[in-house]
């Protein structure tokens, strides 16, 4: 079982790769142009999330899965989005 404090800081961890991917976004789309090295960090920064998620995962009991699965889908989400959106896009979708 995933300790609390592994899980709390995994949680933390999504939450600030979600929030630096959409000001990221948010600032380039609004800028009409965008620095394609903070946009391709920003997805490495959500990837690699994403994976810290899914090894997590294996140690965690269920109710932890469950929140876990809920921060992946979330985590996804962003990732789409900014994939098919493009980095020049409307940032509407993503708030």
């Amino acid at each position: 079982m995933a300790t609390r404090e592994s899980m709390s800081h995994l949680i933390q961890q999504c939450e600030d790769a979600i929030r630096c991917a959409q000001e990221h976004y948010r600032e380039g789309s609004l800028q009409e142009h965008y620095n394609n090295d903070d946009y391709t960090k920003a997805l490495q920064g959500l990837e690699g999330t994403y994976q810290d998620i899914c090894k997590m995962a294996q140690f965690a009991n269920s109710q932890q899965r469950e929140q876990l699965h809920r921060m992946r889908l979330q985590l996804q989400q962003v990732q789409n989005t900014m994939i098919l959106q493009g980095p020049y896009q409307n940032t509407q979708i993503l708030e």
